[in-house]
């Protein structure tokens, strides 16, 4: 331990000067009982306001500390906060189980978060259905009948019944096919740890793996793009060297979450890893010399930072932010608001000091890719080009049309630079980033119909104007003989503007943004 503290440390520096470009910054945002949000009940046009703008509140903080992924409970015990055709509405908005509050909570958290360019990936508790005559409960049991199975006084999908897999399946289908999601995030897929396995281990991973297959297929044959994770016992198994102490993923609850990675079923793991020391920093490790090229952004208990909680120090922590680093792994928090109430400096620290500038996701490279929606990033620098690749320069993430204009404005950096990102966080810089940058001040006028360039100079030769994409695609070529170019016939977009001569030389004008 020892040893692998001064490893840290030997990184420590370099870690704050250099923060990579891709990297998961997630947290979990919990709605059961309002622990997380909401706070208030929404009953009247003013409740549900208020209640809204605790969501903003929440997102505006999240959004300054650059966490750039919010896992959102969305099913809770059998009961939604989306307008469900499968299961009733949960208390926590309204205050009464059952009741709508008003609006889609589901619906205004993802605009919400993708007006932040955060990814919001919808949490799904599986297995457990809560309290035995809660609402939730109730409703399934009188639907199935013995598919729920009682433990103590909370119910359960029996996950070795074909019915609970096909059900699930179909709530996550219903998600993904309604909202424009990022991702759906499976919770408590595994066997209770109070259930009695009466199979053999490997026929119960065979069981959960089924019902993970079901769902996943569900899910990527709506939208390939979305990402298919869940949330394992952060020890995967015993290593050879450190035992779990009887509690792990894959012989303890029958997760075989590696194998999930490995065969597709998986695009990211979230493990939940609230442990210290020897059980936190080798199955950390393990984690990473297994991910099978996919992404994992490892839990971290936080909660033990409240005294009422646990005796955690903030160097508990942070020790593990750098390893986790080291190894290329993302950091997730356990839960939002012991991150947002800043307990023992944890929010400080990660806004300020190790994730001051923004990252972006990493990259789906795998499975089918379809056409999707197209976002931007902007970049912004003194230096002339802007160099894509350093995180320092970039500024924004997966903005609309939209929003960029606006930013642009705000920058106060000499050249900015536009590139392009889709739903599976592939990137396209425009071959001009490699030897052109745009400055500010030359944001061309363009109010949707018309746009302003420049009177030709008697000196330039030119005789056209070219309009390209940033990818450096031709889009349309006008005669240069006048400033004020009709420009109804281009769709909205970002364009840079070049004069073109007969020799077929160019000369950039500036960029411009079409809105309407």
């Amino acid at each position: 331990m020892l040893l692998l503290c001064g490893i840290i440390s030997t990184y420590a520096q370099s870690l704050y000067e250099n923060n990579p470009k891709r990297e998961v910054r997630a947290v979990w945002l919990t709605t059961i009982g309002g622990i997380d949000w909401p706070h208030s009940y929404a009953q009247s046009t003013y409740s549900i306001e208020k209640q809204k703008n605790e969501l903003r509140q929440i997102l505006d903080q999240l959004q300054k500390a650059n966490i750039n992924t919010v896992l959102l409970q969305t099913r809770v015990r059998g009961t939604m906060i989306y307008p469900s055709n499968y299961e009733p509405w949960d208390g926590c908005l309204s205050g009464f189980p059952g009741r709508s509050p008003g609006y889609d909570a589901l619906q205004f958290a993802i605009e919400e978060c993708h007006k932040r360019g955060m990814e919001l990936h919808a949490w799904v508790v599986t297995i457990p259905v809560g309290k035995w005559d809660g609402l939730g409960c109730r409703t399934l049991r009188k639907k199935f009948g013995n598919l729920i199975v009682k433990i103590g006084l909370d119910g359960y999908m029996n996950p070795q019944d074909a019915r609970t897999g096909t059900y699930l399946a179909n709530i996550c289908r219903e998600i993904t096919r309604n909202y424009d999601i990022d991702g759906i995030h499976l919770d408590y897929i595994r066997y209770p740890e109070t259930w009695s396995i009466k199979v053999s281990r490997e026929r119960g991973r065979q069981y959960i793996t089924d019902i993970v297959k079901k769902i996943s297929y569900a899910v990527k044959t709506e939208k390939p793009w979305v990402k298919m994770s869940c949330s394992p016992i952060g020890k995967y198994c015993d290593l050879t060297r450190y035992w779990s102490h009887g509690w792990n993923a894959y012989e303890k609850v029958c997760q075989d979450a590696q194998a999930w990675l490995r065969d597709g079923l998986m695009d990211e793991l979230f493990p939940m890893m609230y442990f210290r020391d020897n059980q936190f920093f080798p199955f950390a490790i393990d984690w990473s010399e297994n991910n099978y090229g996919k992404i994992i952004a490892p839990g971290l208990g936080i909660y033990f930072l409240d005294p009422r909680e646990g005796q955690w120090k903030i160097e508990d922590v942070t020790r593990q932010m750098y390893e986790l680093r080291r190894i290329h792994l993302g950091h997730t928090f356990f839960r939002n608001k012991f991150f947002v109430d800043n307990h023992q400096g944890i929010y400080d620290f990660t806004r300020n000091d190790f994730d001051r500038y923004p990252a972006l996701v990493p990259e789906m490279t795998w499975g089918k890719r379809v056409p999707t929606e197209i976002r931007y990033n902007l970049y912004a620098s003194d230096t002339y080009p802007v160099d894509a690749t350093d995180a320092r320069n970039l500024l924004a993430i997966r903005q609309t049309r939209e929003s960029i204009n606006h930013i642009i404005k705000g920058v106060d950096k000499k050249y900015t630079l536009v590139t392009t990102i889709d739903r599976y966080n592939h990137e396209e810089i425009p071959e001009q980033a490699i030897h052109t940058a745009v400055s500010t001040t030359e944001l061309l006028k363009c109010d949707g119909r018309t746009l302003q360039v420049e009177e030709k100079p008697s000196t330039l030769d030119a005789k056209f104007i070219l309009i390209e994409t940033l990818q450096g695609t031709p889009v349309k070529t006008y005669p240069y003989n006048k400033a004020t170019i009709d420009i109804r016939n281009i769709r909205e977009g970002i364009y840079y503007a070049k004069s073109l001569n007969s020799k077929g030389i160019t000369h950039k004008l500036g960029m411009f943004i079409i809105k309407r």
